[in-house]
């Protein structure tokens, strides 16, 4: 079936964006409410992000602690360094009781058990890559895989090792993915809508895109779990075990659709971003 529909797709000249829109029900996957974090900044604007406990369980548990404790509300995003990342949070607030102090090292686990399927092209910081259960993956090749610093993608601030942060400070990249990045912080989830309302505010101007005056800092009126009963929207991602998934990796590292003259034969992790959708109906 998947050689019939890579065939078909190539034959037909369908781009990435026709293939998702034609994707039957059965390839898409739910987002489960209590993985998504809904914050509204000052202005009323929000931005979705989902949250990845499979891959670093302890500091989402923290994330979620935070959230459930209004620990955010009143704070601020306080860096925005362009081609780089926005960052929020205050790590000098007190932390509420149930946060784990000092988390793992949550940069890597065993590929084992997560539906790993190789994107098939070389990569300059992995000895491979590809996705799992909806997200950028990349692995060693000793049995250990990894998220990557893709677009849009959320982590964990943190200060020297071996401190690891708690999920208190939080960064989502708006640039060239940092890839160099990559096992040496947590990566904790991605923004799934609203990345606008934070690759569009003011640089900083202090060193690292810090903003100079704590006047400049936008304003976070608060952040909160999707199961929460918030009036967030359901969300659905393209399963990447699927045979749509397939093709669709397939069309974004072999264009045949008509502007393209020359297919590029290969794609990096992050030009193949995972499609979401909100959820018909939902």
């Amino acid at each position: 079936m998947l050689l019939s529909l890579l065939a078909a797709t190539a034959a037909a000249g369908l781009s990435p964006t026709d293939i998702v829109a034609q994707a039957p029900a059965e390839a898409w996957r739910d987002i489960a409410p209590a993985d998504l974090l809904v914050m509204t900044l000052a202005d009323g604007g929000t931005v979705t992000i989902q949250l990845a406990p499979g891959w670093a369980p302890v500091h989402v548990a923290n994330i979620a602690t935070f959230a459930t404790a209004r620990f955010w509300d009143g704070a601020g995003i306080n860096r925005v360094q362009d081609n780089y990342v926005v960052q929020w949070g205050d790590a000098t607030r007190a932390a509420p009781a149930a946060v784990q102090p000092t988390p793992p090292a949550e940069y890597q686990r065993p590929l084992a058990g997560t539906g790993f399927r190789p994107l098939g092209f070389p990569d300059a910081y992995a000895r491979q890559t590809g996705h799992a259960g909806g997200w950028p993956v990349a692995t060693d090749g000793k049995g250990n895989g990894w998220l990557v610093h893709c677009y849009g993608m959320v982590g964990v601030g943190r200060d020297m090792s071996p401190d690891t942060g708690t999920g208190a400070e939080l960064y989502a990249v708006i640039g060239h993915a940092p890839r160099h990045l990559d096992r040496n912080i947590a990566l904790v989830g991605r923004v799934i809508d609203g990345i606008e309302r934070l690759s569009a505010l003011p640089r900083g101007t202090d060193a690292l895109g810090i903003y100079a005056d704590a006047a400049q800092h936008v304003p976070i009126a608060s952040i909160r779990r999707g199961d929460s009963g918030t009036t967030a929207p359901a969300w659905q991602y393209l399963a990447t075990d699927s045979p749509t998934f397939a093709a669709y990796a397939t069309a974004r590292a072999n264009r045949q659709d008509a502007f393209f003259n020359l297919p590029a034969g290969g794609a990096d992790i992050c030009n193949v971003p995972v499609p979401l959708r909100r959820k018909p109906g939902g």
